[in-house]
């Protein structure tokens, strides 16, 4: 017998029609009820929290972290139900927070509330239920409209169809359909590199590059925050003229402050060399980021930063693959 243990946490899938608009409310022990039984899979709920997945909040992520480690021994895999919005972000987290975990944990979620018309939430629950008793594989996925990707390459691309999750510079892991699984992808084992830790350190700060973009934001975050991702044009490139970024990179850097550079482009990554604009930025002590998302480049940096401050360890991690957030950088 398969034991499964999947914890809510709220989020569309659990939402219910409120005077402020829809809102989670639905209990544990009803949202499994819609989950399909399978022979030889025993399934068990618990409630971890009930929130809209916009409120989710780091502290959020190491508590779903702490209850998957305490119940390691006594299940076979996990399901985690979740809102769609910050869903993204949770799989990232929890990719690098279980980093090691030699069980499967499944995130998954839906579009439309459990119980109204047309709802994608059993579909899902079903999906996720077959990968999660099916696979042999360890560590964060997210499985969504019939397909499997890696926790941290799942990324957020539409508000309100079905498909509202795409593998971002991944192959997608598998699909899965009435109870079938047919894989796509085996990802390569990796060599661990760290000694897992559940500490994150919050102060990191996303900056979105924008034509005219104030050069005075720097000496805010050099202030306040530990870490900082910059949002890059293209190919890794900030502006060197009129209001030249640049220095700015260079004193978060003296200040030990890393900078990590990725790309507003969603899809193919960053040579960050390639051109000019780029190449200045790294020379600044800019820290390409390669082909990873944002969601995973916020979770990574703070998890990173949990372990250590020390710049170039800093660097080292975060251009290191860890639970196949990185191809290239």
């Amino acid at each position: 017998m398969k034991e499964v243990l999947v914890l809510t946490t709220g989020g569309t899938i659990a939402s219910t029609k409120t005077e402020n608009g829809l809102a989670p409310g639905l209990a544990a022990e009803v949202l499994v009820s819609y989950f399909e039984r399978r022979p030889g899979v025993n399934l068990s709920v618990e409630n971890v929290m009930s929130k809209d997945s916009t409120n989710m909040q780091p502290e959020d992520w190491v508590e779903i972290a702490e209850r998957i480690q305490a119940h390691h021994q006594a299940y076979d895999a996990f399901i985690v139900t979740h809102g769609t919005d910050t869903m993204g972000y949770s799989a990232a987290a929890l990719s690098y927070l279980l980093y090691g975990f030699d069980k499967p944990v499944v995130l998954t979620g839906s579009q439309v509330p459990l119980g109204m018309a047309e709802t994608d939430a059993v579909r899902n629950l079903h999906d996720s239920l077959t990968f999660a008793s099916q696979t042999d594989l360890q560590g964060v996925y997210l499985v969504f409209n019939g397909l499997v990707m890696a926790g941290t390459r799942a990324v957020k691309t539409k508000s309100k169809s079905y498909d509202a999750f795409e593998s971002i510079n991944y192959p997608y892991i598998a699909s899965v359909s009435e109870g079938n699984m047919v894989p796509f992808y085996q990802p390569e084992p990796e060599t661990p590199v760290l000694t897992p830790s559940i500490n994150l350190d919050t102060k990191v700060f996303v900056l979105k590059a924008f034509p005219g973009l104030t050069v005075d934001i720097f000496d805010y975050l050099a202030a306040n925050m530990h870490g900082v991702i910059i949002e890059s044009f293209g190919n890794g490139g900030l502006p060197f003229e009129r209001r030249n970024l640049i220095p700015g990179v260079e004193k978060l850097t003296a200040a030990g402050i890393p900078v990590i550079i990725t790309t507003q482009i969603l899809e193919e990554g960053q040579d960050i060399y390639l051109y000019e604009v780029g190449k200045r930025v790294a020379d600044a002590g800019g820290i390409t980021a390669g082909d990873m998302n944002t969601e995973a480049i916020v979770a990574k940096l703070m998890w990173v930063l949990g372990q250590t401050r020390q710049l170039e360890t800093v660097r080292t991690l975060m251009q290191t693959p860890i639970a196949h957030d990185l191809d290239f950088v």
